[in-house]
């Protein structure tokens, strides 16, 4: 009874298997009928789409450098003036305000002269009463030598009296002692009187010195007298533009007080550093070196016309100057900065509506630097980071190195890795594909 319900079950399980799969045989075969009676779709043929490009045919050039830097427009000339003397102010030019033009040799302004007028006065009474005095000595000198002939007669005489009444006192007994003593005395009086004035006369050369050494330095003292009551007027000594002012009528003022600075505006100066590296392979100099070989120093630099542009209008704006000369060596940015001078004709533009260069202008400086022979110059931005460019050979993109010679704002000149004639791609492209087929524009 056991075995009957075990093969009855058995055979039920075979049936449901053989079903389940004949289901799936089924709906296999039906979807392979359906599959056959759809028809295939036709082919896509592969077409490559072209990459548009603008390009340039390289031609090899000679190209003149141009070392740009910035800087600050100044007055080459500025001076502190200050008063040489004290005093009180009596006079001030009419225009000595900020920014207004003084002649030269016009008075700036006066301090009151009425002491230094009576200092001089002074001293020139001084001055005559030394010469006077010197006169005095010398001819006193003379005189006193002519006296000394008489004053040694005179003691050879009471010499010859004193003797004569001694001897004639001593042997024939004639005359008395007092007598003797008298001579005697008038003899030792006249000696005295001889060698005093000897004395005196010898004093004379050094009394006469002393005068002279008075009298020169009572002169030297006038002359300073009189440079101070000189200097009571400060006059401009160059037409100058009054950059500061700081003195009021009435107002005292002490020697040396800064009272106001003058800046000569014919010539202006422009100081701009140049990256050390762009000095040593651009910057022109002579070709004749060391000038002062003693000197370490660039004393050979060539003076260039260089082109200013006023950062605010570089388009409208723009003046020429000349490279000077060197003013420093920076160690700590490892530049070097070079003055620009600007002459004062050059500093006025003759267009219409545009504005002289004056300091404080901040500038652009284009200096010519060497000539490289035979590059090529592309837009900077045709050239990768990695110093490479695109070329197109047969309308296909190459991928080719290049040697930058010098990197300028806009462009990139190239000495080497292209070849004449060479299409350079100057479209700014982002990793693309090597060997892209080309839709080529040439550049106009």
């Amino acid at each position: 009874m056991i075995e009957t319900k075990d093969t009855t079950g058995l055979y039920k399980f075979i049936i449901r298997v053989i079903i389940c799969i004949s289901i799936l045989i089924s709906g296999f075969l039906g979807m392979k009928m359906l599959a056959n009676l759809k028809k295939p779709p036709t082919e896509a043929k592969k077409i490559e789409k072209p990459l548009r490009v603008m390009a340039r045919k390289m031609v090899s050039q000679d190209i003149s450098v141009k070392i740009k830097a910035y800087g600050e427009i100044k007055a080459k000339d500025m001076v502190n003036i200050s008063p040489e003397v004290s005093g009180r102010v009596t006079f001030i030019h009419p225009r000595l305000e900020t920014g207004e033009i003084i002649n030269t040799s016009e008075i700036l302004f006066q301090i009151d002269d009425k002491n230094y007028i009576a200092a001089v006065k002074e001293l020139k009474a001084l001055v005559a009463q030394g010469e006077s005095s010197i006169q005095r000595v010398q001819t006193q000198y003379s005189i006193d030598k002519k006296r000394l002939k008489n004053k040694k007669r005179n003691m050879e005489l009471s010499k010859d009296e004193f003797l004569r009444v001694k001897r004639l006192f001593q042997k024939n007994k004639v005359g008395t002692q007092s007598q003797v003593d008298v001579s005697e005395k008038n003899y030792n009086l006249a000696t005295d009187q001889f060698y005093l004035l000897t004395q005196t006369i010898e004093l004379y050369p050094y009394r006469i010195k002393e005068a002279q050494y008075a009298l020169t330095a009572n002169q030297a003292r006038l002359e300073v007298a009189l440079a101070n009551l000189e200097r009571c007027q400060v006059k401009a000594a160059f037409d100058g533009r009054v950059k500061w002012v700081q003195i009021e009528n009435g107002q005292f003022v002490n020697k040396g007080q800064h009272v106001l600075s003058l800046a000569n505006d014919k010539q202006l100066e422009i100081l701009v550093p140049i990256d050390s590296r762009d000095a040593q392979e651009w910057l022109q100099f002579k070709e004749s070196k060391n000038v002062h070989p003693s000197i370490a120093w660039f004393d050979d630099l060539l003076n260039v016309s260089c082109l200013i542009h006023w950062t605010e209008a570089p388009d409208q704006q723009s003046w020429t100057g000349k490279v000077h000369r060197v003013v420093n060596f920076n160690e700590h940015t490892r530049t070097i900065t070079i003055a620009i001078l600007v002459d004062s004709k050059n500093a006025v533009s003759h267009k219409k509506h545009s504005l002289p260069l004056v300091e404080g202008m901040f500038c652009q400086v284009e200096i010519p630097g060497k000539k490289l022979k035979k590059v090529y110059s592309l837009p900077r931005w045709a050239v990768t980071y990695e110093n490479t460019v695109y070329l197109a050979k047969e309308n296909r993109l190459k991928t080719v190195p290049v040697t930058v010679a010098k990197l300028e704002p806009e462009i990139a000149i190239i000495s080497k890795g292209i070849e004449p004639q060479d299409i350079v791609i100057i479209t700014r492209l982002t990793d693309p594909m090597e060997n892209a087929l080309l839709d080529i524009i040439f550049e106009q």
